[in-house]
């Protein structure tokens, strides 16, 4: 496309549509339009295409069971192992090429390079020791890691010996860990003495023990040595039920594993999740079906290939970088990479640095970041050579026409299609989003389900709502990555994702619906735009309106980076809605841009959605894993207490926002 950036913005105000270029589509794994009706007129066999993606030691006799709904079980009889897909079988091809590309915080000597040869022989040496620990089949070993090169290397030698994995985001609390340990009754665990954060060393290693006191059942705990000399700082020492990971793999060296033949429904891992109770939950991910899924959708929506060098710049404590840094980049032999550090360390042109120095091929990040790079400005990206990237993808939230055109005009130079993906924990994968080299794109959109996904977008009752309205996002038939329960809790599994428009007597799969919890809005070509959780919603005088499609309309307006919307509480109204507001590099917040945010929330939802007060501020209250603590900033819009705020990353603004909205 040639368009300079007016005619861009002029088809963005149009709500156009953007085609991927003529020469992605003739290279792209997948680029036959006929795959939707193929997918859907051969369901479920359909899926036999992602089961081809992986090396089976015994081949599956039944694509889908669907005897016992919701507890669906795909490629049933089939035997295989996720290590030995991910390792053992690119070895004759790719065997002295790249497979995982770690790149540390800039200090000497961080970034570190396995070939795939490499990767295999340390995921043997700690498989090894884990087994000489006593970790056998079937035990829960718990991982509370960063992102060092040592957590994928775990994963994947608790794959090789059949032991399911726990992995625990390492900017957790130690009694989430805790819980997390005790809910699992995990009794192994692997752990670091610390990492870095924007070039200072973190003990870790502390926070570890703290939570291993509350875990209530004996256990033996890994430790990676990453800090090295500055681990003196804190001045470690391991206790008897600790171990070097250093010496223990020495203790190794050479050790060759048999990899476990697993059940194509045996566990690969537990991923726990937020509840609506306060308790997490822990879903359940099994081998045959979540590796095909983080397979295909890599190859058809990725188009992640062999040759490539893929940067996902997401963490492995989360599912997308189980599922697009680990497992499905390494089951299709390609280059992957790692990063320990944040985007602006130790300045704002570090990511733009990266895909520079590597040659990265696509990026897939989160409209978080995006939105920052905006607010920094075009300057960083411009003094980087970006040309190599292929592809860029958004995960995590729905992605706002600015914020998608600012990425793809200043980071893929119109070239790049964007695949604006929807998924979640639980699906293991994507599951609503366009394939790159068949589907045009429309900004804010996340596109059509996939082929062979049933997405449907239906009102209270279950049925579906005409196009244009909004509705709940709902999946009528089962997919191979789904989840298969909640671990020891069938019970919580049905009533939270299965019970909302299902007759639970019922023995007819048609009769049950997977139920996400997500609002979305459906367009006349079928394209899901989605709307955030439906418990994230303000209701002003009556009028359900979502935060997001608020927070969309507010960060549509030039000069706003970010925005975080809650509803606090109103004489007449019952709620009304405050914005808390950053904007961009070269504006200030005042009266002006407050009146031009109020009158885009008017125009794009309504004057029933009229903020009550804007709030000019730095930056949002977030966690350490970026997430907007919304509860504080309602806790400020209302005057509350704010509680305990030592868990943010930045606990200061906290009180500069409450002096603004309270005087």
């Amino acid at each position: 496309m040639e368009e300079g950036d007016g005619q861009l913005e002029a088809r963005l105000a149009e709500g156009d549509v953007f085609e991927p270029s003529e020469s992605f589509m003739e290279g792209a794994n997948v680029s036959d339009p006929d795959i939707y009706d193929e997918f859907e007129e051969n369901w479920p066999e359909c899926w036999e295409a992602a089961a081809d993606l992986l090396e089976w030691e015994s081949p599956y006799e039944q694509v889908l069971d669907d005897s016992n709904p919701p507890f669906y079980e795909w490629f049933t009889e089939g035997k295989l192992n996720a290590s030995a897909n991910c390792l053992d079988r690119h070895l004759d091809d790719r065997g002295d090429e790249v497979a995982i590309e770690w790149i540390g915080e800039p200090v000497e000597e961080a970034n570190r390079s396995f070939t795939y040869a490499e990767l295999h022989r340390e995921v043997n040496e700690f498989a090894a020791a884990l087994r000489e620990l006593g970790v056998g089949e079937d035990d829960i070993v718990t991982m509370y890691m960063p992102m060092i090169p040592e957590l994928p290397i775990a994963m994947l030698a608790c794959a090789r010996i059949g032991a399911p994995h726990s992995v625990v985001f390492a900017g957790f609390s130690a009694e989430a860990l805790a819980t997390r340990m005790n809910a699992a009754d995990s009794e192994y665990l692997v752990t670091c003495d610390g990492y870095y954060r924007r070039g200072d060393p973190l003990d870790h290693l502390d926070k570890a023990n703290e939570g291993l006191d509350a875990v209530e059942h004996e256990t033996s705990t890994v430790v990676v040595d990453r800090l090295g000399a500055n681990d003196d700082d804190f001045g470690h020492d391991l206790t008897d039920d600790q171990y070097d990971y250093g010496a223990l793999v020495e203790d190794n060296a050479g050790a060759e594993v048999d990899p476990v033949v697993r059940d194509a429904e045996d566990m690969l891992f537990l991923m726990y999740t937020s509840g609506t109770t306060g308790q997490p939950k822990g879903v359940k991910h099994t081998t045959g079906g979540y590796l095909s899924w983080a397979s295909w959708t890599s190859q058809a929506v990725l188009d992640v290939k062999p040759e490539d060098t893929y940067f996902c710049a997401a963490d492995i404590g989360w599912i997308t970088g189980h599922s697009y840094i680990v497992y499905g980049p390494l089951a299709l032999g390609t280059t992957t990479m790692m990063y320990e550090g944040t985007p602006d360390y130790p300045d704002r042109d570090r990511l733009w640095e990266i895909i520079d120095e590597y040659d990265a091929t696509q990026l897939y990040t989160a409209p978080t970041a995006i939105r920052a790079f905006m607010k920094w400005g075009t300057t960083y990206p411009e003094g980087y050579d970006l040309s190599s990237l292929r592809l860029l993808g958004t995960v995590g939230e729905p992605i706002n026409p600015r914020a998608w055109k600012w990425y793809y005009t200043h980071i893929g130079n119109e070239e790049c299609p964007i695949v604006d993906t929807w998924w979640q924990t639980e699906t293991g994968g994507m599951m609503v989003t366009t394939l790159p080299g068949i589907k045009d794109m429309k900004p804010g959109a996340a596109g059509p389900p996939l082929p062979g996904v049933d997405v449907r977008i239906v009102d209270a009752t279950g049925e579906e709502v005409d196009a244009g309205q909004a509705g709940y996002l709902t999946v009528q038939k089962p997919w191979p990555g789904m989840l298969r329960t909640l671990y020891r809790n069938d019970e919580r599994y049905i009533r939270e994702y299965w019970a909302e428009y299902s007759d639970t007597e019922s023995d007819d799969p048609d009769d049950w619906v997977y139920f996400p919890e997500d609002g979305a809005k459906i367009d006349e070509d079928g394209y899901i735009t989605v709307l955030g959780r439906v418990d994230d919603v303000i209701n002003v005088s009556g009028h359900r309106l979502g935060t997001m499609e608020i927070e969309s309309a507010i960060v549509g307006v030039e000069g706003v980076a970010e925005a975080a919307v809650v509803g606090g509480d109103h004489d007449l109204k019952g709620e009304a809605v405050y914005a808390y507001v950053i904007t961009e590099d070269g504006y200030e917040g005042g009266d002006e841009l407050r009146e031009r945010i109020i009158a885009g929330v008017e125009e794009a939802i309504g004057p029933i959605a009229r903020p009550e007060q804007v709030v000019f501020t730095p930056d949002l209250p977030k966690t350490r894993s970026g997430k907007i603590m919304r509860r504080l900033l309602e806790n400020i819009a209302d005057g509350d207490e704010l509680g305990n705020t030592s868990t943010l990353r930045n606990p200061e603004i906290v009180e500069d926002i409450q002096k603004q909205v309270q005087g």
